[in-house]
């Protein structure tokens, strides 16, 4: 079963991947409080839990107390944090206990942050359910909640003591959401891993129906590519900035579609060609590159269409959190497997290039 060892200045802690995970999770959890009493806290959504509920109970001689969240990108707010700080407290919940993170990428991020500020800070573990948020957003530390202003806005660093990946809980998955978390090992493909690029191109059949031997090869290296990254660069102050290629058109995306229309995997989709289109426009890499990137995002696409002005698009950029001293900072790809981050792309070249990804939204099939 792979274990993925990620270690940084502040912490450092296992990446479990591989199937029957959740069987084992009430010994696992033994193990990563070293024997200490604690009291499991169960953050999810109802649909999650009507999903994996046995196998999760099975494990416990203790049934954990489990605290409900609804679904998606809106309930990402900070109103979902102290509605769920207000049922901790009236729980009794203290600083033995554990919070358990079981769901998406909203789930994740919203019990991390959680985490993080309750009574200054408890442990958590996460254990994410979508593909996504294996790959990607269960990784790193990095927690936090929405604004109206802008995304993840509002959050701090808190680790997890383990992310455990269940590769089982992706058969449930609906093919849009597989697909969808498929776009960040794309990304991750691009940024940092040729093998896994060459991979993803030659075995997507496999990939895309599921097979659990792909998947879990997939979900493997795109957790070595966050795990090394990350532990160069713990607090995004410089190489960490390159797990957001496609994120910055990416997020615009989402927040001028008010995250009705498309997952967030397909909005990076659209934003990583967008910045293939600019990193074709500034010379960083060949035709021949950009037309193998973009192949194989729409590989694992389709990607929905959607509508919005490029203009507007320029604009959602001005609130991005990856500004520095206002200054906007953009990921280009620089080859298959290599990227660079620049923070002299002007509002014309990124309009440029969210022109040329709009006209693809236009002319793509749904």
């Amino acid at each position: 079963m792979p274990s993925i060892r990620l270690t940084t200045p502040s912490a450092s802690y296992d990446i479990v991947i591989g199937a029957g995970l959740l069987r084992t999770l009430s010994s696992r959890l033994r193990k990563l409080t070293g024997g200490k009493p604690f009291r499991p806290f169960i953050v999810t959504s109802p649909e999650i839990w009507g999903l994996w509920s046995k196998q999760v109970l099975a494990s416990f001689s203790e049934p954990p107390t489990v605290l409900f969240l609804p679904s998606g990108e809106a309930k990402k707010r900070l109103v979902s944090v102290e509605l769920l700080a207000e049922q901790l407290a009236i729980a009794g919940a203290d600083r033995d206990s554990l919070l358990l993170a079981l769901g998406g990428g909203v789930i994740g991020d919203i019990t991390g942050f959680l985490a993080a500020i309750y009574m200054r800070g408890i442990p958590f573990v996460q254990i994410p359910t979508t593909l996504l948020a294996q790959v990607d957003s269960s990784i790193g530390g990095k927690t936090g909640v929405n604004l109206a202003a802008g995304k993840n806005l509002i959050g701090s660093f808190h680790h997890p003591l383990a992310v455990l990946a269940d590769t089982d809980l992706l058969a449930t998955l609906p093919a849009t959401e597989l697909r969808s978390g498929l776009q960040e090992s794309v990304k991750s493909a691009v940024i940092r891993d040729a093998r896994l690029f060459r991979y993803m191109e030659q075995n997507a059949d496999a990939i895309l129906a599921g097979d659990a031997t792909a998947l879990t090869r997939v979900v493997t290296a795109s957790v070595r590519v966050k795990a090394d990254v990350v532990g160069q660069d713990e607090l995004e102050n410089g190489l960490r900035m390159i797990l957001n290629f496609g994120h910055t058109l990416g997020h615009a995306i989402e927040s001028a579609t008010k995250y009705r229309q498309l997952l967030h995997g397909q909005a990076v989709g659209w934003g990583s060609i967008a910045a293939a289109e600019l990193s074709l426009a500034r010379g960083t890499i060949t035709q021949a590159q950009f037309n193998r990137i973009v192949a194989l995002i729409l590989l694992y696409g389709p990607l929905p269409r959607f509508t919005a002005r490029a203009e507007t698009l320029v604009a959602l950029t001005g609130s991005d959190k990856k500004k520095r001293s206002g200054r906007r900072a953009f990921v280009l790809a620089t080859g298959i497997g290599l990227t660079d981050v620049v923070y002299d792309v002007t509002d014309a070249e990124l309009l440029t290039a969210a022109e040329a990804m709009l006209t693809r939204v236009k002319s793509t099939r749904t």
